[in-house]
């Protein structure tokens, strides 16, 4: 057995610092983060809750200084997806310190994996299409 030749965990394809790289997703987390954090949530949790419920739920726990809390748990579910390391620290402390650049980064990531969370889960990227029972079809 050989030590010296693991295989490397995947690893994020988006900078935690790239928030700039799309003007347009950054400029929407800075002014309206919960619609960011909708997106990605809905793309997470594969259509099983929606971008508005999210999006609301997270708006609602801004007032309380509390939406940290959700957006690392979904952190830790898109890190599970995809096998991603907890860089550069645990994703409490990743969305605590800076919740903007982390939903970026998130955002990023699916973007970068085929995912378009600005269009809702429509399904795994490059799925084909439904198909209908010929016993459906006119």
């Amino acid at each position: 057995m050989n030590f010296f030749h693991r295989p490397q965990p995947p690893k994020w394809s988006a900078s935690l610092c790239g928030c700039t790289a799309d003007i347009g997703t950054c400029c929407i987390t800075c002014c309206l983060p919960c619609i960011t954090f909708g997106r990605i949530a809905e793309v997470v949790d594969q259509g099983q809750s929606s971008c508005i419920k999210q999006g609301c739920v997270y708006g609602l726990l801004m007032l309380c200084s509390c939406h940290c809390l959700l957006s690392c748990i979904y952190r830790e579910k898109l890190r599970a997806k995809f096998g991603l390391p907890a860089e550069p620290c645990n994703d409490c402390c990743v969305h605590f310190c800076c919740e903007s650049c982390a939903l970026c980064q998130e955002h990023a990531e699916l973007k970068n994996r085929g995912f378009d969370p600005s269009k809702g889960w429509v399904g795994p990227p490059n799925a084909p299409p439904p198909r209908i029972p010929p016993t459906m079809r006119r």
